[in-house]
């Protein structure tokens, strides 16, 4: 197995995460510990999970996932494993997170409530990597790093790292950490995929610069890499057929943003590609997704343990030269400007 390591950080992980962000809603209990007994038996080391999860959220369920992944952690030992979740963020212009009644911010206060709650529910004293779910604009980021450096001051936290961040937030976080001697960011979970590259623009070059490392989500688009939506429906039983159910216009739009006409033509030439390699769509997608240098690990999902078999082959099979020339040719034709 490859191993690497995650920014400037002692994490040692796996090229891929397993992500359990269904576990406690499309995902049983059950059948998370199969996922998870699967993936650790292959040798994946690098779980992550959030406070909020499962998904879609809502009040009634938010640390479910936590929990699920807290007992299972009891039949493991705890120092096989590099464990990440995440601080809810502050309310958004398009999400309100249903999490200590919507009144979240990544100040202090909140960061070692949800911290406290987190350790609680994952059973454990520890907390390999600890991550802003997505950033605060009001709070100063100077507030939320000092609150972050306490915990792994504590001992509660080995690193921290930010999620759905933009290259001025990174940088200007990295920066405060240098100059006020803070603990800094490790890593940065943003969505990163065949068919949403954008991460290659000035957000790539910061974390080549600073060494830290991007952990990509959503490496097969939510599902729509798959296949699945290709024939421009929202199958009953898929993510995004879920969440069209919503009532929320918010979560309709998401699944939009993610099933349109760009994506499922750059999906069908995909699917296309990967048949010519002997692959399928899903291991070409979290090939692609683990590909860069950048990279220390790409987070895949599963609501079956059976989905985990495709994801789990891209560790052995390697994007060459004239393969990823085909997947920039596919990019440029459809993708910029992404819709």
């Amino acid at each position: 197995m490859e191993f690497r390591y995650i920014g400037n950080s002692g994490l040692r992980v796996t090229p891929i995460c397993l992500g359990t962000m269904t576990f406690g809603s499309t995902t049983t209990k059950e059948e998370a510990f199969k996922i998870m007994d699967k993936a650790y038996d292959l040798g994946i080391n690098f779980f992550d999970t959030a406070e909020l999860y499962p998904v879609p959220p809502n009040a009634k369920d938010a640390g479910i996932t936590e929990e699920i992944v807290g007992q299972w952690l009891k039949t493991k030992p705890r120092d096989s494993i590099i464990l990440a979740t995440k601080v809810a963020g502050a309310a958004s212009g398009w999400f309100v997170p249903p999490i200590r009644h919507g009144l979240t911010a990544i100040d202090s206060f909140h960061i070692k409530r949800a911290v406290e709650k987190s350790l609680k529910k994952l059973d454990t004293d520890y907390i390999d990597l600890y991550q802003m779910h997505w950033p605060d604009t009001v709070v100063p980021i100077e507030e939320s790093l000092k609150a972050f450096d306490e915990l792994v001051k504590e001992g509660k936290v080995r690193y921290i790292g930010t999620s759905n961040d933009s290259a001025y937030g990174l940088t200007k976080a990295n920066e405060i950490s240098k100059h006020k001697n803070l603990t800094r960011y490790q890593s940065i979970q943003n969505n990163f995929s065949l068919l949403n590259p954008r991460f290659l623009d000035e957000l790539a070059n910061v974390c080549k610069k600073e060494n830290i490392s991007l952990l990509p989500y959503s490496p097969i688009a939510g599902g729509v890499l798959a296949g699945k939506y290709n024939s421009g429906l929202f199958p009953d039983d898929a993510r995004f057929g879920i969440y069209m159910k919503n009532k929320s216009s918010r979560v309709q739009a998401m699944a939009k943003r993610f099933v349109n006409e760009k994506t499922i033509e750059a999906t069908k030439k995909y699917v296309t590609l990967a048949k010519e390699y002997g692959i399928s769509p899903v291991t070409l997608a979290v090939s692609y997704s683990k590909h860069f240098d950048f990279v220390a690990s790409t987070i895949i999902g599963a609501r079956k343990v059976e989905q985990l078999d495709d994801s789990l082959k891209a560790l052995n099979f390697k994007i060459d030269d004239e393969l990823f020339r085909q997947i920039q040719k596919i990019q440029k034709e459809i993708l910029y400007p992404m819709g």
